[in-house]
């Protein structure tokens, strides 16, 4: 199933126990809101599939994974709620992933920035190539990665957080997201990856669904409080998105 979305497509296809969610936009694979709000509403769908037990989460292309929010959507913010709500679409996704009871395998096929680091971090498990250099910009243009950081925290650690959202700049080589803890292997090539996907997938999707939905909720224990956290989050982003000193920041970076 393909759904065309403003600025984006969303793909699911789901066989043998897997479903596998595409995203795609021409910008980096960007996330403007629709699409975001789409894949919250696609994770949900299914996670009340019984014909689903294993997700497998990928963007199109080759190239970058996910450029993280859309800056043209970013700009036309023009108040706190529209700031606020902008970002509460990837708290809403972080947390579908977070309650979904199938466990989320994530393809990182290229770079990941902001955004999309969050989304690769709330993944069960993520495989990637090793040019799947991940970087946080957000200081970079005036916010910072506040919607995101439980996610990215609980998968690397504060420190290894705090190191990426102060050299905002700078580039992580995916070598050293595998060391941090958020990918789970690098391979070469795409051929390799894939492969690598397909065996995790057809594996995992053997396993009892019952020991897997149980296990699920040992791995997310104790971020109930997400629900209400992530979206307190994405307030202070729907401020800071305001400033002047955001506008000529984006405005820079579309240049």
């Amino acid at each position: 199933m393909s759904q065309m979305i403003a600025s984006g497509t969303l793909n699911t296809t789901i066989a043998n126990g897997i479903a596998t969610l595409t995203f795609g936009n021409p910008a980096s694979n960007s996330f403007p809101k629709a699409l975001l709000q789409q894949l919250t509403t696609v994770i949900q769908e299914v996670s009340t599939n019984d014909a689903v037990q294993v997700v497998v989460l990928q963007s199109e292309g080759t190239g970058v994974f996910c450029a993280g929010a859309s800056f043209d959507e970013l700009l036309a913010v023009s108040n706190e709620a529209e700031g606020a709500a902008f970002f509460s679409g990837f708290a809403n996704v972080i947390n579908a992933m977070r309650a979904c009871p199938k466990v989320i395998i994530g393809r990182i096929q290229g770079k990941a920035i902001g955004g999309g680091v969050g989304i690769a971090a709330a993944c069960d498990y993520t495989l990637a190539t090793r040019q799947a250099s991940i970087k946080l910009s957000e200081l970079a243009i005036g916010i910072g990665p506040f919607v995101i950081e439980p996610a990215v925290s609980r998968k690397i650690g504060k420190m290894a957080m705090s190191q990426m959202t102060l050299a905002a700049q700078e580039w992580k080589s995916a070598e050293w997201a595998q060391q941090q803890g958020l990918y789970a292997a690098t391979f070469e090539t795409l051929p390799e990856l894939d492969e690598a996907v397909q065996q995790m997938a057809t594996q995992l999707a053997s396993y009892n669904p019952k020991a897997l939905l149980e296990i699920k909720k040992v791995f997310w224990e104790g971020t109930d409080h997400w629900a209400t956290l992530l979206l307190e989050r994405a307030a202070i982003s729907g401020q800071l998105v305001l400033s002047d000193f955001t506008k000529n920041a984006l405005l820079q970076f579309k240049k």
